[in-house]
């Protein structure tokens, strides 16, 4: 008899709490090895397949391609030991354990497979109270045969929220969800286990009162104004901010809503650090970029004015300064905007840099990156000149202090030397956190910076 097991969605690291699902690996009634991919996922910060802990049969999957998920929620069941035709299903000697445990009254622990993703393992069940989840009793789930459709989450047996007390709801997702559609979360009657709001629960009563507007719109159209009314409204493409796009709005969001942050810049010929360059790469050997130039600056310069490689705990009302600089660097790409995260770029040269910026962009646009290469970063450089800008006041990368921003490199009349010339000029900003540091400090860095930029042999004189 075989045993089915469910596997959730795990906490896949860095305070993560949803995903939505890209692409099945596998189909019900499929057979999977212990800690065999059985589902790719996107993260508001990368795409990652998802191992699954148990060898057996595929009897159900939860949530169809482009569904998000909170960590926790079922991802499928397999059955342990043998299906239903008598033939083996994967993980030896898991059947026999499973029998012998179920004989002796007690649950059977799954057999361990040393899974390395964070927030569960294969020798003991989660802790559901990881992340600061509240604990909440595990439900008996019923086994449906493969193919059976999922139960509608008004179908499920249900209660409604308490008047008093806390709403029932685990998920961050759900209650901003239902707060910026202005719904009162303790009229739901929810659908999860012990009355557990889902999100679904939330969809649902929003789509309801989007049919309810609808029939209210029909009926006032029999008026000219109300059908130019209408007409407006049907021309709105409404976007949700979900994945990426939604971890950029949130983080941008929190950065201007807890950061009193200040910018400043300065114009810079940049002509003899294009010329260097140049020089560097008619040398022979790896080229080296403009972004690794400006990096090796970057971090030259935080050593010399450490303020700015902090970043401020509000809890304790303490700047936190680091001794080493874990450099951020914006990337565009088609899934949206992200900030790989260059480790020790302080003890890195040029050429370690331009081959490292390289290895990260790439993997950014192939979507590869890993939770753990997106951050911890302590500042970040943007060039936003690649998208032919002069300037812009960058948005701190939240918990960051600082965020140095370039322009494009142009030609551009410059006085030089006494006289008007055509220089290579390039504008360079900075946005810091007002609460680490003074304008001094800013300035001085700013000032640093473009002094390098103009005159590359300074950088020499104060390694």
């Amino acid at each position: 008899m075989a045993q089915v097991l469910e596997f959730k969605l795990p906490d896949l690291g860095e305070g993560l709490t949803e995903a939505e699902i890209v692409r099945w690996l596998v189909e019900v009634g499929d057979v999977v090895a212990v800690d065999q991919p059985v589902v790719e996922v996107e993260t508001a910060k990368a795409m990652v397949e998802v191992p699954c802990p148990y060898g057996g049969v595929v009897t159900a999957r939860f949530g169809e391609e482009g569904t998000e998920l909170p960590v926790g929620a079922p991802l499928l069941t397999v059955a342990v030991g043998g299906t239903a035709d008598g033939r083996p299903a994967g993980g030896a000697g898991t059947a026999a354990s499973a029998g012998a445990d179920r004989a002796g009254g007690r649950e059977p622990a799954a057999e361990g497979s040393g899974n390395v993703l964070v927030g569960y393992g294969t020798s003991e069940a989660p802790d559901p109270a990881v992340n600061g989840r509240p604990r909440t009793p595990e439900p008996v789930r019923e086994t449906r045969p493969a193919g059976t459709p999922q139960t509608a989450p008004s179908a499920r047996a249900s209660r409604p929220a308490p008047e008093d007390g806390p709403v029932p709801v685990i998920s961050p997702l759900v209650r901003r969800l239902a707060r910026q559609n202005g719904l009162d979360l303790r009229k739901l009657t929810g659908s999860g286990p012990d009355g557990l709001i889902l999100r679904a629960d939330v969809e649902h009563a929003l789509r309801a009162a989007g049919t309810q507007d609808r029939t209210d719109t029909r009926t006032a159209a029999a008026t000219p104004a109300a059908a130019t009314r209408t007409t407006s409204t049907a021309s709105v493409t409404r976007v949700p901010l979900k994945g990426i796009r939604g971890a950029v709005a949130d983080k941008l969001s929190r950065s201007r809503t807890e950061i009193p942050d200040a910018t400043c810049w300065v114009d810079a010929d940049a002509t003899e650090l294009m010329r260097t360059r140049a020089a560097m790469n008619a040398a022979g050997g790896p080229k080296i970029s403009v972004l690794a130039l400006l990096a090796r600056i970057c971090t030259a310069a935080l050593a010399r004015f450490p303020e700015l490689n902090s970043s401020v705990d509000t809890e304790a009302r303490e700047i936190v300064r680091y001794a080493d600089v874990h450099l951020g660097f914006a990337a565009q790409t088609e899934r949206g905007l992200v900030v790989p995260v260059v480790r020790d770029a302080h003890s890195r040269d040029a050429e370690s840099l331009t081959a490292e910026f390289a290895r990260l962009t790439e993997a950014a646009r192939e979507g590869t990156l890993t939770p753990a290469q997106l951050t911890g970063g302590t500042f970040t450089l943007n060039n936003y000149g690649v998208f032919g800008v002069d300037g812009s006041t960058p948005i701190i990368n939240h918990p960051e202090a600082a965020m140095l921003g370039v322009g494009r490199i142009v030609p551009k009349p410059w006085v030089h030397e006494g006289e008007l010339a055509v220089r290579q000029v390039v504008q360079l900003s900075l946005t810091f956190d007002h609460r680490v540091c003074d304008g001094g400090t800013a300035g001085g860095f700013l000032r640093y910076v473009a002094d390098c930029v103009e005159q590359p042999a300074v950088l020499l004189r104060t390694l």
